[in-house]
């Protein structure tokens, strides 16, 4: 973050402090060699003021150090070469001397000075490359523009200590602005309209830059190899951003490629989905419509026949039978486009009571009397079973599901077979049949939406056993289907319940 504004003082009292520093290094260097002017000593003194001349241009600046090559100069000078407190030399040699004396600090405070500037440049150089390097291998681990805009702002913190916002587009060249509620003062917020000219016009401006430089913040486009991701708005200090316009630069295009890499990947994405999608609106579409069509047809020719031919009372049982049939058909379908629509949008919430699990068994094999009326259906039940806590009216779909499944597979006169049993505080039911089971392949895919087993003869949406598992879910249990060893399949459900306790006990069924 950027520190505190100066003061016009403070401005000038740094730019003087230097050479402030320079004249009482040296005038403390001149007294304490003194005690060395002598016409044997005052050669060492030239050693001494060169080597403090060396020393201040590794920490001062051009000016500093002329300063101080000057003032050593003119204090060896007047002080140590004799005749002393006076600027005139009296011997040739002394006067080739000093010049030299002068000529060497000069030379040797400019090129040291120069040094460390091309020391601290490199140094300069040398974090940055490390600042792109780190960027760039966080970037390329990172998925989702929320996981690069999350990278990007830690990296701005961890190297430069700023603060950034970044600004996306939403697909349509608008900025999805921020809000207004910023952990930062009134002042350091994002100016929208900064941001959509920076965004619009590919070009920097705020602070520190020759547009709208009044702001606090600077702002940058991200602008990718084919599209403009958006804006970042960043507070930095000025010695982290002046000069550094090609680094600023890079940086900025690798935060903005991974963003358009990532915004490209969502939007072929969605692109992709919506083009499934309608891709399956009209395979959905066209199965529900010859789903319906079946028992709308039944419907409406047996009740056609009732109303224009003349038919014996049993043909009219019959046809009466029929139409009940198709209602059923209808209902069964309905229900469970309606079931699924409930369980996709987490609209189902769980009534739990203690049930018999003999009236599950009950209430489920009466609404689908007629279907197994053709099955031997076989009922298991221990007589120690416990109640259970469930929700008897999704359990009860949950096995209306499964023993419509099992019919339309099974042949005719063979066995369904209902199992209860409880085990570790789980409910397990069983529901099996003597139909030819499912191909391998097909298992893992059979609770999937819409999947039916290839070559199946019997009708439906393939909703049913996706139904089973939704509703299954929501009791916080599971389902599994295997292939018998003897031929057929079955169906196990395990649902979590604990043993009642007969004290505290309500009974609403």
């Amino acid at each position: 973050m950027t520190g505190k504004e100066t003061s016009p003082l403070e401005g000038i009292f740094r730019h003087i402090y230097p050479y402030l520093l320079v004249v009482l290094i040296i005038g403390l260097t001149t007294l304490a060699c003194i005690p060395l002017s002598n016409l044997q000593s005052y050669h060492i003194v030239s050693f001494i003021l060169l080597f403090v001349v060396a020393i201040l241009a590794v920490f001062l600046g051009i000016g500093p150090v002329l300063l101080a090559s000057t003032m050593s100069a003119i204090a060896w000078n007047y002080f140590f070469i004799p005749p002393f407190h006076t600027f005139h030399i009296a011997k040739t040699e002394d006067r080739l001397m000093f010049i030299s004396f002068f000529i060497i600090a000069l030379l040797n405070g400019i090129l040291t000075n120069r040094i460390r500037r091309q020391e601290r440049l490199v140094r300069a150089r040398e974090d940055e490359t490390n600042a792109l390097f780190q960027l760039t291998g966080e970037l390329s681990k990172t998925r989702g523009i929320d996981g690069v805009m999350k990278v990007a702002g830690e990296d701005f913190r961890k190297h430069f200590g700023a603060e950034a916002w970044f600004i996306i587009q939403d697909g349509n060249n608008n900025l999805l602005l921020p809000s207004v509620d910023t952990d930062n003062l009134a002042t350091d917020k994002p100016d929208p309209e900064i941001l959509n000219w920076v965004f619009s016009n590919r070009k920097k401006a705020g602070r520190y830059t020759g547009t709208m430089s009044e702001t606090t913040l600077t702002y940058y486009p991200l602008t990718g190899a084919r599209i403009s991701p958006g804006a970042v708005a960043f507070k930095i200090d000025e010695h982290r951003f002046r000069n550094k316009d090609i680094f600023w630069d890079t940086y900025c295009t690798h935060i903005a490629n991974a963003l358009e890499r990532e915004f490209l990947g969502e939007m072929g994405i969605k692109a992709r989905v919506l083009d499934e999608s309608d891709r399956f609106y009209g395979t959905l579409f066209n199965l529900i419509s010859h789903e319906f069509r079946i028992p709308i047809a039944a419907i409406m020719g047996a009740s056609d026949t009732l109303m224009l031919a003349e038919t014996s009372e049993k043909n009219r049982e019959e046809l009466y039978g029929e139409i009940f049939k198709a209602s059923a058909r209808l209902n069964q379908l309905t229900e469970n486009l309606l079931n699924m629509s409930r369980i996709e949008s987490g609209r189902i919430s769980l009534r739990l009571d203690w049930h018999d699990v003999n009236d599950l068994f009950h209430r489920a094999t009466q609404s689908l009397k007629q279907e197994l009326e053709p099955f031997r259906l076989l009922i298991v039940v221990p007589d120690d079973m416990p109640l259970v806590r469930i929700d008897f009216a999704l359990m009860e779909h949950v096995l209306i599901n499964l023993l419509l499944n099992s019919s339309q597979h099974a042949r005719p006169g063979t066995t369904l077979k209902l199992e209860a049993s409880y085990r570790r505080n789980n409910l397990i039911l069983n529901i099996s049949d003597n139909g030819p089971g499912f191909p391998p392949e097909a298992l893992p895919r059979l609770f999937d939406k819409f999947f039916r087993v290839e070559g199946s003869l019997a009708g439906g949406l393939g909703l049913g056993l996706s139904i089973v598992k939704g509703l299954v879910d929501v009791h916080k249990g599971t389902v599994a289907v295997r292939n018998n060893d003897n031929g057929g399949a079955q169906f196990t459900i395990t649902i979590p319940s604990k043993l009642p306790d007969m004290n505290h006990l309500n009974l609403t069924e």
